[in-house]
């Protein structure tokens, strides 16, 4: 027996979900990061942690980019980056005001969502956002429209809600929720306003429902299902969430340490996926922990659909870029 293999441990095939890891929005909010770094130079200072992953957060860092909860903490006239989550009018005025040089790095298909939010207001609808109402994301949607706009979580919440005029209401989602809640929630709030206005498309992003939907197909192949990600990431929690809505025990962990030897007795095939905002280096150090310390054999991957979404970089960025190379 291999002397470094955890005791009490019968793992012998670990299943990925091919389908896993960085979502276009991640990496284009990454390399606005280290972009900047290049054309404007150190520090940048970052709104928020620019993506829910302390390892991203950590190796940013270490490059010069600083994050910042508040932006008093921002020197006048500095470089600021919204991260990926997005942020509502009053932290762009915020911004002006304190003279401060912005690079957008808001996920698109958040800024959908925001451009939903303003249509619907101006057109008289009240909104239901459907998310979760201490979420940055969800936070900057509602900065949009505060008075024509009120966040609904749960089903609970959905049977409850009040509006000023029930036929002239709209709903939106925060775009990392689980597809099952958001259907659930939806289910009520068109039962109990049947003129309920609904988003030409889906807000649930594709990257948000392709992982749900590798996990829902991954989880009766597998014994114990560990999601790679960050415990303040909702679109981590949401995949753990999935696997054990349909009696599959799931563990959310953010490094190989994380796993713990009790959780794999009678454990023979592990599953793993990685969140959206979870990088593949840290899959790698978890099929390397996988085989030095629980003694798996076998790593197979589990296929499903395959992923091609490319975002360009934010508008004044590019200028940066361009203006940096015609120097």
């Amino acid at each position: 027996m291999n002397p470094t293999v955890l005791p009490g441990t019968h793992v012998e095939t670990l299943v990925l979900a091919k389908l896993r890891g960085f979502c276009a929005g991640v990496v284009r909010a990454i390399d606005v990061v280290e972009k900047a770094l290049q054309v404007c130079g150190k520090p940048v200072y970052v709104n928020h942690e620019i993506i829910h992953n302390k390892y991203v957060v950590s190796d940013l860092a270490a490059k010069g980019a600083v994050t910042v909860e508040d932006m008093k903490d921002v020197p006048e006239g500095a470089w600021l980056i919204f991260s990926a989550h997005g942020v509502g009018p009053a932290v762009v005025e915020e911004a002006k005001r304190r003279k401060l040089k912005v690079i957008d790095a808001t996920c698109p298909l958040v800024t959908k969502v925001h451009l939903e939010a303003i249509k619907y207001a101006k057109e008289g609808y009240h909104i239901i956002l459907i998310g979760h109402d201490d979420h940055v994301e969800t936070i900057g949607t509602l900065g949009e429209a505060p008075a024509a706009m009120q966040v609904v979580g749960t089903t609970f919440e959905a049977e409850a809600v009040q509006v000023p005029n029930p036929d002239k209401v709209a709903y939106l989602t925060q775009t990392t929720l689980s597809l099952d809640d958001a259907a659930e929630i939806v289910a009520v709030l068109k039962r109990r306003f049947p003129k309920l206005l609904c988003p030409p498309k889906d807000d649930i992003c594709y990257a948000t429902q392709n992982r749900q939907n590798a996990v829902r197909a991954l989880v009766p192949k597998v014994d114990l299902l560990l999601v790679l990600g960050a415990p303040n990431s909702s679109n981590s929690v949401r995949l753990r969430e999935v696997a054990e809505a349909r009696g599959k025990r799931a563990f959310l962990i953010e490094r190989a340490a994380d796993i713990k030897a009790e959780w794999l007795k009678d454990v023979k095939t592990l599953g793993l996926t990685a969140s959206a905002s979870a990088p593949e280096i840290l899959v790698q150090e978890v099929i390397d922990f996988c085989r030095l310390r629980l003694g798996v054999k076998n790593v197979i991957e589990d296929e499903t659909v395959e992923e091609d979404v490319h975002f360009s970089l934010p508008y004044e960025l590019e200028k940066l870029l361009r203006e940096k190379q015609a120097a």
